[in-house]
């Protein structure tokens, strides 16, 4: 979950990794630190906090102490996880003369046992860490190493030795003063990818990192490790043999990963959700009405064959998958079940060459997914990824991919990524309909077509959200909020509570409405606010009845109902004390509306109780352990 660079080249490193780690805070805020090659030397600093601490301590560096001035250097901001986020946790770590910096994404599972190995050997640990067994291993090969070949090809060596001893998920960065110029990375079930400049290289967990320098890149492959020089890349796996990643061109320019005026990235990212599902839904539908997936190393027949479908996925991705379940049964009349990731293989789910899995995740680095994934493949089971991140992991182990062409979504709490979700969701839907003969070409194309207006839909949310935000900084004081919804409404209840959560820290639940009456109508007390999503009156009238009865219930009991329901219904009316609406919209399709206003009113009660909207506290974008 951590946010690493790596740089090498004729420029200084430290405002160029400055910048980089400045695109991926989104990844930890805990603490961060710089390691800066210069002049023979290797110049330290790290704080706690967030990266301004970090600045802040470099602005009062005495001038020409060299760390400015060096042209090879790693940065690091961390997630916390062996170690409490303090100055001495803190990456980079030294080895112990002080010569190699290591920075790590991840967990080495086995660290303890490194550890006594080496505190028996007579080194004295100055953190809490796991990561800094690296620095104390690197340094232990790097000289029994001493006099083979140049020096950063021993510290690419050194790393391929101490790599095929470690076990877990892991990213690694490392430096040596005796090799400048070098900058040496690995890979284990952790991203890392290589920026390709002109005179100068880049080494990043994400590609935000580098996108203002080049838009040429390499995904590194599982349990890789490359040495990047000013004018070379040279990738090995671990035991040395030459390898190759999987070069890419990243299609987005650093203006995206700006706030492009808003207060924070998550208004600019909810702003940005038609454009999201325009180019999410942008040439799916091919001259023969199929619809068509980005890569698929699956056949018709494979798909034919299916009888069971799983959904995979953590967070918001499982809320996405919840609602899929609805679309998916419906459509293909294929039993689906959603699971959760971080449960999916510990509960020993049946599978086989049958079973279809489709696994969600934003980043396609989700460890939980991930691990599922895995899973379902000893099994033989096919698996279809959904992922907005090219090249990354998940998808490239599936047998299938639908990319949701979102862009870069930096606020922690997902906004564009669930929406695209939910619409690539759909279209796998209506693909595994469409193969297996449950739904002919032009009603697929019917869907297509409500599915091509809801951009526009989107808009029209988004023009109306300013009682929303009203209501929102209203309600910043509540101790509770309740969400309530039915059918594909539930998961939207989910996640309208899950951003408060994150965001609000504050309680907030999501229930089946039909759940009510078993337990958590005792939560109502008087002005308990209960946000109630209510489905089309059209579309399935008689759950829009229960769900109006359900809004009668709450507010018997003291609730201040707040409903979201489609234009033009006047049944609910006498029970909203506060009433959104939303475009009328397709049943199954309504949570591409009804969730919007979620986003915006959770981001502004944040707002409201004075917090970081982008990095609410305890929290990573990307989560990269399990």
């Amino acid at each position: 979950m951590c946010g690493i660079v790596g740089y090498t080249g004729a420029r200084p490193a430290l405002s160029i990794v400055l910048d980089g780690l400045h695109r991926l805070e989104y990844r930890g805020y805990d603490s961060a630190g710089v390691a800066m090659v210069s002049d023979g030397e290797l110049l330290v600093e790290k704080r706690a906090g967030k990266l301004a601490n970090l600045e802040k301590a470099l602005d009062e560096l005495p001038s020409g102490c060299g760390m400015a001035e060096g042209t090879t250097g790693i940065g690091h901001t961390r997630w916390a996880t062996h170690g409490s986020p303090t100055d001495r946790n803190a990456h980079p770590h030294l080895s112990r003369d002080n010569g190699i910096a290591v920075i790590h994404n991840g967990i080495i599972e086995n660290f303890a046992k490194l550890r006594v190995e080496l505190e028996a050997a007579g080194i004295e640990f100055t953190s809490d860490t796991d990561t800094e067994c690296v620095a104390h291993l690197l340094a232990e090969e790097t000289a029994a190493l001493d006099g083979g070949g140049r020096p950063e090809q021993r510290l690419a060596e050194a790393m391929r030795r101490v790599c095929r001893r470690l076990d877990g998920a892991f990213t690694l960065l490392a430096v040596d003063a005796r090799a400048p110029g070098a900058v040496v990375g690995a890979r284990r079930n952790s991203p890392l990818v290589v920026g390709r400049g002109t005179g100068e290289n880049y080494l990043a967990s994400d590609v935000a990192a580098f996108i203002e320098h080049t838009r040429d890149a390499i995904e590194l492959g599982q349990d890789q490790v490359v040495l990047i020089t000013p004018d070379s890349v040279e990738i090995t796996d671990f035991d040395g043999r030459p390898a190759a990643g999987k070069d890419f061109h990243i299609d987005w320019d650093a203006s995206a990963a700006e706030k492009g005026g808003y207060d924070c990235f998550m208004l600019k990212e909810i702003a940005e959700q038609p454009r999201a599902l325009a180019d999410t839904l942008r040439g799916r539908l091919g001259a023969s009405g199929e619809i068509q997936l980005d890569e698929v190393r699956l056949s018709d027949q494979d798909l034919r064959d299916v009888d069971k479908v799983f959904i995979v996925a953590c967070g918001t991705a499982y809320h996405s998958g919840l609602v899929a379940k609805y679309a998916i049964e419906h459509w293909t009349r294929l039993p689906c079940e959603v699971e959760l990731a971080s449960e999916f293989r510990y509960r020993d789910p049946v599978l086989d060459r049958s079973t279809l899995v489709v696994a969600i995740s934003q980043s396609g680095e989700t460890m939980d997914t991930l691990m599922a994934l895995r899973h379902a493949k000893e099994q033989k089971a096919r698996v279809l990824a959904i992922c907005n991140t090219n090249g990354s992991s998940i998808p490239r182990e599936s047998d299938a991919v639908l990319y949701t062409h979102a862009g870069p979504e930096i606020a922690v709490a997902s906004t564009k990524a669930f929406l695209t979700q939910l619409v690539a969701c759909y279209l796998v839907g209506l693909h595994l309909a469409q193969v297996r003969g449950i739904k002919y070409a032009d009603e697929v194309s019917a869907v297509v077509e409500q599915l091509q207006a809801m951009p526009s839909k989107v808009d029209r949310v988004l023009e109306t959200m300013e009682p929303v935000r009203e209501l929102a900084r209203a309600l910043a004081d509540s101790r509770s909020i309740l969400f309530i919804g039915r059918h594909v409404g539930y998961p939207v209840a989910l996640e309208g509570a899950l951003k408060l959560k994150e965001l609000a820290y504050m309680h907030a639940e999501g229930f089946a409405a039909g759940e009510l009456k078993h337990g958590p109508i005792a939560l109502v007390d008087q002005g308990t606010p209960v946000v109630c999503v209510v489905p089309s009156p059209a579309g399935r009238g008689v759950l829009h009845d229960k769900v109006v009865s359900n809004i009668q219930e709450v507010r018997a009991r003291g609730a201040r109902t707040i409903v979201i329901a489609e234009e033009g219904d006047e049944a609910v009316v006498p029970y909203a004390n506060d009433l959104i609406y939303v475009p009328r919209t397709p049943t199954l399709l309504a949570p591409l509306v009804t969730a919007v206003p979620l986003q915006v009113f959770a981001c502004e009660i944040a707002a409201a109780r004075g917090h970081d909207v982008d990095q609410p506290r305890n929290l990573a974008k990307s989560v990269t352990v399990e």
